[in-house]
């Protein structure tokens, strides 16, 4: 289990990350967001022990982070961080050494992810002769090589296509399955609800929300109502309480302000003809993270 107990990072008088806490045990996934400039690098560093924290505690199964822990973590950056000129299987010896993996590890491991990703036969390729998406295969490749039991993920699906992104989304899951505890971080709020448990929103520094995302969910104020049939939008926007309409090519998508105004979009819905849907739902993570994120940044 990864524990940080009230970090907090200056660079010079700048505040970079302020008074921070949150756990992620094994087996879990924790969602660390925030826009560009909030903070993630910095925490990302301190964890793994790149950068000194300026107060606060971050512990490893109960122990500070040093060389003797280091080999136990892995981390996907968002930069890419390769050595071109190294064939894959190159690339995989040297992170691998510094591992304290031996040759015959490390080959058996990459010959193992190089199938699950499909890319068995690039084996021998220089990096630099790889596609942008290849290239992103073998940097996972690279963060996974030691079996972690500490995995951050910083933007993991950069530069891949759909098919690709189900590949990584499996071998993400059979590490989680295996015990390792994964922090992710992505622009993509989709993805942070398909993976995460709990999470953790940065706004310059400061956390601004975190928690189970379903309760997160569940206790969120704002609503949203699909309906499928012959409404009208402007009588829709006219209702007290509700806070916008959007029309689809077949359903609405109705904004409220908490679930008591469904009541009143229902009696008018009722009155209208070939309703074929009516589903009170909870508002996605990205509406979440735009309100608080964007409120925040107007203070």
């Amino acid at each position: 289990m990864l524990e940080v107990k009230n970090v907090t990072k200056y660079y010079g008088t700048n505040l970079a990350v302020n008074n921070l806490n949150f756990q992620v045990k094994d087996g879990e996934i924790f969602g660390l967001l925030g826009v560009n400039g909030a903070g993630k690098t910095t925490t990302f560093r301190m964890i793994t022990g790149l950068l000194d924290k300026t107060e606060g505690e971050i512990l490893f199964n109960g122990k500070k982070v040093d060389y003797s822990v280091t080999d136990q973590i892995g981390f996907l950056t968002e930069e890419r961080s390769l050595l071109t000129k190294l064939t894959v299987l190159e690339q995989a010896k040297f992170y691998g050494g510094l591992k304290g993996l031996t040759n015959d590890e490390i080959e058996t491991r990459l010959d193992y992810l190089l199938e699950k990703l499909e890319i068995k036969d690039y084996k021998t390729r220089k990096i630099k002769e790889l596609s942008k998406g290849n290239q992103q295969k073998v940097q996972f490749i690279m963060s996974i090589i030691n079996k972690p039991k500490l995995l951050i993920l910083d933007e993991p699906f950069s530069g891949l296509d759909p098919i690709n992104i189900e590949l990584f989304k499996n071998l993400i899951l059979e590490l989680k399955e295996e015990g390792t505890s994964i922090i992710f971080s992505s622009h993509r709020m989709d993805h942070v609800e398909y993976f995460c448990e709990s999470l953790c929103i940065l706004v310059k520094g400061n956390t601004v929300l975190s928690g189970n995302l379903k309760k997160i969910k569940s206790s969120f104020a704002k609503k949203n109502i699909i309906i499928e049939g012959d409404v009208d939008k402007d009588k829709l926007m006219s209702i007290k309480g509700v806070l916008n309409v959007e029309k689809s090519s077949q359903t609405y998508k109705v904004s409220i302000e908490n679930n008591d105004i469904s009541d009143s979009v229902f009696k008018y819905v009722s009155k209208c003809k070939n309703i074929k849907k009516f589903i009170v739902e909870e508002p996605t993570l990205n509406e979440i993270f735009i309100e608080k994120v964007g409120g925040a940044y107007e203070k």
